[in-house]
C-alpha cells in the first residue's frame, strides 16, 4: 500500500499559510481547522516549511505572548521531510518514527499534493491488519 491510497481516502486538501503570516494567524488557522500542523507555501505551491503546534508552544515559551506577533517564517521548520504518493506505508511509518515527526507533506512534481499525519498512517495500517486477519480466519475456516 502507498501514500496515494491514504490520499484517495482522506482527500488532498491541505491547510497552508504564507511565511509572512503571524503566529497568531497560524494558531487561529490550526484551531479553526482542528489540525496539528500547517504547511508553509511559497511560489507555485512549493513547500517552504511546516509549522506545528509544538513550534508555536516553543516560541511562546521562549518569547512570551509577544511571540504571536512573530512571523511563521521565523519559527517554522524549513528543512521539511516530504514523501511522494508512491512511497509505501511501512517506509513512511519508519521515517516518521525515526524522525519523530507527526506530519509529512506529500509532494508530486515539485508541488504540494496532500499531507499525511501519523494518525492517518496508523489508521490505515490497523485497517490493513484487520483485513489480513479476517482473510486468515476465512482461509482457516475453509481449509
Amino acid at each position: 500500500m502507498t501514500v496515494r491510497t491514504i490520499l484517495s481516502l482522506k482527500g488532498r486538501e491541505v491547510a497552508t499559510i504564507l511565511p509572512q503570516a503571524t503566529l497568531a494567524e497560524a494558531a487561529r488557522l490550526l484551531s479553526e481547522k482542528r489540525i496539528g500542523a500547517v504547511v508553509v507555501t511559497g511560489a507555485g505551491q512549493a513547500v517552504a516549511g511546516i509549522l506545528s503546534e509544538r513550534d508555536i508552544v516553543r516560541a511562546l515559551s521562549k518569547h512570551g505572548a509577544g511571540a504571536l506577533a512573530h512571523t511563521v517564517e521565523s519559527v517554522m521548520t524549513s528543512e521539511v521531510v516530504t514523501c511522494t504518493p508512491e512511497e509505501t506505508i511501512p517506509s513512511l511509518m519508519q521515517r516518521m518514527t525515526a524522525g519523530r515527526f507527526r506530519h509529512v507533506p506529500v509532494v508530486e512534481h515539485g508541488r504540494l499534493a496532500g499531507i499525511v499525519s501519523v494518525g492517518d498512517v496508523v489508521k490505515h495500517r490497523l485497517e490493513e491488519m484487520e483485513r489480513e486477519s479476517q482473510a486468515l480466519k476465512e482461509y482457516i475456516a475453509t481449509a
